[in-house]
């Protein structure tokens, strides 16, 4: 009788803590390794999507968010900015997006 009281409160409190999950936000960012444009003659990266508008140099280098942050580039413009921007998500979802079982909007590039 004590043991079905325990399996039901421990029940009730894993539903109630997955149900709380889903209200409290939280924002996915872009991974460091994902995949962007550097534009070493300006000294800035860009978004894949953006590559056409950006008007870019020859001097470019498929690298990566971690290694654009690191040589302090800045964005090319407002599109790759606004590509990059992080996702609103529940916290549930932020959680398993940067697990890995739910893709990222930048995880295709």
């Amino acid at each position: 009788m004590f043991k079905n009281r325990i399996v039901i409160f421990i029940s009730i409190l894993i539903s109630i803590l997955i149900i709380i999950s889903f209200l409290i936000p939280s924002e996915t960012k872009p991974s460091p390794n994902t995949r962007i444009i550097l534009e070493h003659t300006y000294k800035t990266y860009i978004a894949p999507g953006c590559f056409e508008q950006s008007n870019p140099t020859n001097y470019l280098e498929d690298s990566t968010l971690a290694k654009a942050k690191a040589l302090s580039y800045s964005p090319n413009g407002p599109c790759t900015m606004e590509v990059l921007e992080s996702e609103k998500d529940s916290f549930i979802i932020s959680l398993l997006k940067n697990v890995g079982v739910i893709n990222k909007k930048w995880d295709n590039w």
